[in-house]
């Protein structure tokens, strides 16, 4: 998953109630209350020209709020000061969640001009809030009154999350310090906007692979190549074939094309993306944001930007963390090394002498899940058409929850291909809305991600009801034959859903912590939802062939339980060289620098033992998630999760049934809705009753 993160606090930001604006604000629609279904964002009324009022108006009322709080002469109270900050911001995230949001989902050249703008115009905004030494000690006043002023259990929660949010960004600083901090906030804001549309720009713009010889599409499954005359069409190559970086295009070339030549061309186009040495080269920008990073995190006192980031969450320190991967690492290695040997055997059986390198693996790896199995993708996609999987999720949800999904027409949406969906609690009453936006196009980023354009909140005691959404790249509609999913799809859209129902079912009185949960924590309502996608009941519903209806047949179910364990080894060991590499980088000491991206890239994988037949799952200059997305120094978080999503997946399937509502209900209030109201670990024994095991992952990996 992506994050979409906003550049503030929750509930740091301070609006002021009713500012009368200028006649000239009146046609900004930011300006207004929305008078649009259930409040939704007026996309339509939206230009590119209304963002940068915005801001910069939201940006004033907060100082001037600011103010407010400072000149109350009051002794400092949970009333007084922590409450205003929480319940304030509202303008703020109005027009960031929908800027930021459309700048990931739907950008284009203006939108992305003023995303350089804009950042770091929020980045000095945050600081100046974050350092303003008297609204600090008016913060720090409460919470060392916070276990004597008769504050329940949750506002010393909030009060001790606002105070560590302060002291972690600065407040106690010298002023020669904060001036400092304040340098590197901005430049690492700007970098970060630069590496992510550097990166959108490679991806869309510099690799096609054209192909006009239909002789060189053999192997290819028909749906795919339809796929390619249709984008070749597209892009004014009628006749022709084009096939992309995106993951529905060029996943399926490497799975099937025979032509080993091309297979290597398009992955070459795709690891190179950022390492071109063109305006889009992101390894300057790498060197920068690790070295800035690390001076930051000395200047707050800390050894090194890892030893920051992960000292809030489960974790606690870089050197459990890399304790528990190396534990993973070894057996997952071993794994992958024997199907290297079960792929190269392939090869050489069919007569070839080449070695098997990185851009065979998704060709021959297809071949063993037919050899081993009897199992081939293209099986499997004609029964996972994307509404039927989507469907299938609501029915899953529905079951464990009770809720229900109204799909809703002329609703106002940022592109023509969005859904928008109501969502029900059992008794009919509304929970939210749920956006889903699927195809890949070049105005979108690649892969996927939920979000939001509005939180779960309460306003004067009336809970404010969430907007939820969800952002894939599944494989677009062909001729006759709508969008199939491979399986990796069909896991990925429920892992989406599993986040959207986090966002849904999120009920905490308080903005900092409702929702707010430890990132090492954040994946497990995603990954869980994987679990069910698997099982053979939930299949039988959303499995039906697109042409005949047929439902997916037993055999074919079992065969992709028995194939579970396939390919464990590569899929681990990619993820678990990125999840490394993504800590090294954060590892450095103050005032030390990388001197080459892609030579410390080398010495770090060699470090591990990964082997050539695999690269990470993210090469430095294409790592969106450690340079641009918010999971610096914690992309280790999917496998933690994995720990605790496993576990809690096991709790159901020991009970007798997966549907079990007394333990949906369970996880719905403890990891779901009140998550944010106590660490992780505290949260999951709620549910749970116990500490997980990591038994059930080593288990359902085949890696024991």
């Amino acid at each position: 998953m992506k994050i979409i993160f906003i550049l503030l606090i929750p509930g740091i930001i301070i609006l002021n109630s009713c500012k009368k604006q200028d006649k000239t604000d009146i046609s900004n629609p930011f300006f207004s209350e929305w008078d649009t279904p259930f409040g939704v964002p007026p996309f339509c009324k939206i230009k590119n020209k209304h963002y940068l009022p915005a801001f910069e108006e939201a940006i004033r009322q907060d100082s001037a709020e600011v103010a407010d709080i400072l000149a109350n002469p009051g002794e400092p109270t949970f009333d007084n000061t922590i409450l205003p900050l929480d319940k304030g911001g509202d303008l703020l995230s109005k027009v960031a969640r929908v800027f930021f949001n459309l700048s990931d989902a739907h950008t284009n050249d203006s939108i992305q001009m003023l995303a350089r703008k804009v950042a770091p115009m929020l980045s000095a905004h945050r600081d100046d809030i974050l350092m303003n030494d008297a609204l600090f000690n008016r913060v720090k006043k409460v919470y060392e009154q916070r276990n004597t002023s008769g504050l329940d259990k949750s506002q010393i929660r909030v009060v001790e999350k606002y105070y560590e949010s302060f002291v972690r960004n600065g407040a106690n600083l010298n002023d020669a310090d904060k001036e400092k901090l304040r340098k590197l906030n901005e430049e690492l804001t700007g970098l970060s906007v630069r590496f992510g549309q550097n990166l959108l720009a490679e991806t869309n713009k510099s690799y096609r692979l054209v192909i006009d010889n239909k002789e060189d599409l053999s192997g290819l499954p028909e749906n795919i190549i339809a796929g390619a005359a249709d984008a070749a069409l597209a892009d004014s190559l009628e006749g022709k074939w084009l096939f992309t970086l995106h993951k529905p295009s060029w996943i399926p070339f490497l799975q099937y094309s025979q032509r080993r030549d091309l297979r290597e061309k398009i992955y070459r186009g795709y690891y190179m993306r950022g390492n071109n040495n063109n305006e889009y080269d992101n390894k300057e920008i790498v060197k920068r944001i690790a070295t800035l990073r690390a001076g930051r995190a000395g200047l707050l006192g800390f050894d090194n930007h890892a030893s920051y980031i992960i000292d809030i969450n489960m974790a606690k320190t870089p050197e459990k963390v890399y304790d528990f991967l190396y534990q993973l690492w070894e057996p997952a290695l071993k794994r992958s090394k024997q199907e290297v040997k079960d792929m190269q055997a392939i090869i050489n059986a069919g007569g070839d002498k080449f070695k098997l390198d990185t851009w065979d693996w998704w060709y021959y790896a297809e071949k063993v899940r037919k050899q081993k199995y009897n199992l081939d993708e293209a099986e499997l996609k004609p029964y996972f058409k994307l509404e039927n999987v989507r469907d299938g999720m609501f029915w899953v949800a529905s079951r464990l929850y009770g809720i229900s999904f109204t799909k809703l027409d002329n609703m106002p949406v940022y592109h023509p291909e969005v859904e928008v969906y109501e969502v029900k609690e059992a008794d009919s009453s509304h929970l939210g809305l749920l956006y889903l936006d699927y195809y890949p196009r070049e105005s979108k980023s690649g892969g996927a991600w939920c979000t939001s354009f509005r939180d779960a909140k309460y306003r004067d005691n009336r809970k404010i009801p969430p907007i939820i959404s969800i952002v894939c790249n599944a494989t677009k509609p062909a001729g006759d034959v709508p969008s199939l999913l491979t399986w990796d799809d069909v896991t990925t859209l429920f892992h989406e859903f599993g986040h959207a129902l986090h966002g849904l079912f999120t009920d905490g009185k308080y903005d900092r912590t409702a929702g707010n949960v430890q990132r090492d924590f954040v994946e497990l309502p995603s990954q869980i939802m994987e679990h069910w996608a698997a099982e053979p009941e939930v299949l039988k519903y959303y499995g039906k062939h697109y042409e005949t209806g047929e439902t997916i047949p037993d055999e074919l179910i079992e065969k992709i339980q028995k194939s579970g364990h396939f390919n464990q080894g590569f899929e681990t060991v990619e993820y678990l060289a990125a999840a490394i590499l993504d800590l090294d980088y954060y590892m450095l000491n103050p005032g030390d620098s990388v001197s080459d991206v892609l030579a410390f890239e080398k010495q770090s994988m060699d470090r591990i033992g990964l082997i050539s037949e695999i690269i990470p799952r993210y090469r430095s200059t294409y790592f969106a998630h450690a340079f641009e997305g918010g999971y610096d120094a914690g992309y280790y978080v999917y496998i933690w999760a994995a720990v605790l999503d496993a576990d809690a997946f096991d709790a159901f399937k020991r009970s007798g049934d997966i549907f079990n509502k007394e333990l949906a209900a369970k996880f719905r209030k403890h990891c779901l809705a009140e998550g944010g109201e106590d660490e992780g670990m505290v949260q999951y024994r709620l549910f749970r009753g116990q500490d997980p095991s990591v038994e059930p992952l080593l288990i359902k990996r085949g890696l024991k």
